[in-house]
């Protein structure tokens, strides 16, 4: 394991101070503020915590309220909301000078058989193939070096690859808006499925509006021309999977409107099990004449 997939793993690893009371600490991100990634899995460890290991989450539900302080430490607050044969229910607050920055509600099951069917995987390339973020980043000559560094920093801890040029990499006419990125950990992970989700949920905030600013010629906030974060965001846990092991990332945008962006997602694996389906939707706006 490498030191910065370790470091993510601390930055999760809530501090119990009171019974339903939890508090992390932050980090700034590649925009100074806190990565939504980050709040959004700590408030489902927060809410994991209260929950029975035989129950792992199977969907969550958030909102993004307030910018965080990456100077400052989150306090998360559960409310136990319902403790059903099957099904728990969690409440999670994320506070910050004493006002939310955000708000999860997040589903857990026990669990059961029943029926199973599932979209195919798309055909995608062999991750291994594929250019790793730092090969890919230090190509980009009209990037600044700082953003570069930021962002080699930030994704550190996760091997994150694009099947085609990114957003930031190739911009200025529209593209189709549909994305496709492969991502693991930088490391094995112990066997607990909550972890595993967490670090899943952490990631899909990295990339899932590209789509949108691919529909738009724009190369997002690495360049400059887009200003905007994360409203809110939708995820489901269909089956079993691991995040040190290759995930693909399968991303597109069905509208944008009102300077909002809606990104849709499914994450499979490998070989070809639908795990995960996201959906966010984002303030993306053009940069405002000064």
């Amino acid at each position: 394991m490498n030191q910065a997939l370790q470091s993510l793993l601390d930055l999760l690893d809530l501090e119990q101070i009171e019974e339903n009371i939890f508090r992390g600490q932050s980090r700034s991100a590649v925009v100074p503020r806190v990565f939504g990634g980050q709040v959004a899995a700590q408030a489902l460890v927060a809410a994991g915590r209260t929950v029975p290991e035989d129950r792992p989450p199977h969907s969550l539900h958030a909102y993004f309220l307030r910018t965080g302080d990456p100077g400052a430490p989150i306090v998360y607050t559960v409310d136990r909301m319902n403790d059903g044969r099957s099904f728990t229910t969690r409440r999670v607050v994320a506070i910050q000078h004493g006002q939310p920055i955000f708000a999860l509600s997040a589903s857990f099951q026990k669990y059961e058989e029943g029926f199973e069917h599932q979209a195919p995987m798309p055909p995608a390339p062999d991750p291994v193939t594929l250019p790793t973020s730092e090969d890919r980043l230090s190509g980009y000559g009209h990037i600044d070096p700082q953003v570069v560094e930021k962002f080699l920093e930030a994704r550190a801890a996760v091997d994150l690859r694009y099947v085609d040029e990114p957003p930031y990499g190739q911009f200025g006419e529209p593209r189709e808006p549909h994305s496709q990125v492969w991502f693991r950990t930088n490391g094995k992970l112990a066997d607990d499925p909550l972890l595993h989700i967490v670090l899943a949920t952490y990631v899909s905030d990295m990339t899932l509006l590209d789509s949108v600013l691919l529909a738009h010629g724009r190369g997002g906030w690495a360049v400059g021309d887009v200003v905007g974060a994360s409203l809110d965001h939708a995820m489901w846990f269909h089956r079993p999977f691991r995040a040190d092991e290759w995930l693909l990332y399968d991303q597109e945008s069905p509208s944008a409107y009102g300077g909002r962006g809606l990104g849709q997602a499914r994450i499979y694996t490998q070989d070809g099990r639908l795990a995960i389906t996201v959906i966010q939707e984002g303030v993306v706006r053009a940069p405002r004449a000064r």
